[in-house]
């Protein structure tokens, strides 16, 4: 009698813990995603950018397109990169340096692929797209690509 007690205690006390984490996030409607768009949208407003959303969410600036010989996912590129926060603050940077692009965060795996060997790009990318920590923005440079 004792345990079929104590397992109806411990399932109203899941249900209850439950019901309070729903309840406690009644509170919190603020959507992460709309979050880091209306801070790039700020951003970009900010530093005067011409640049446009891709479906996912991340914000591009093509400033110099490159040649016809675009990366994909399988490709290796060569590049230089800065990043950083929205304030400005550089947290890396990096020049001439080859990556698997498959082997890089996402924002990098949708956006390095519009422009060609030679291109430069501005990436801001929004942090499901990258380290899920906030908004990074990302000036790259693609020298070459190796498939």
């Amino acid at each position: 009698m004792k345990s079929i007690f104590f397992k109806s205690f411990l399932g109203l006390g899941t249900i209850v813990v439950f019901f309070a984490l729903i309840s406690c996030n009644k509170d919190n409607n603020a959507n992460p995603a709309d979050a880091d768009r209306e801070a790039i949208e700020k951003y970009a407003t900010d530093n005067q950018l011409n640049g446009q959303f891709t479906s996912s969410g991340l914000y591009y600036v093509i400033e110099k397109p490159g040649s016809a010989n675009h990366p994909t996912i399988s490709s290796s590129i060569t590049i230089s990169y800065n990043g950083y926060y929205l304030d400005g603050t550089v947290f890396d940077k990096n020049d001439f340096i080859t990556f698997p692009l498959s082997n890089l965060i996402r924002g990098w795996q949708e956006g390095i692929p519009l422009i060609g060997e030679g291109g430069i790009i501005k990436l801001v990318i929004p942090s499901y797209l990258a380290y899920n920590d906030g908004v990074r923005v990302f000036d790259v440079t693609l020298f070459q690509v190796s498939k």
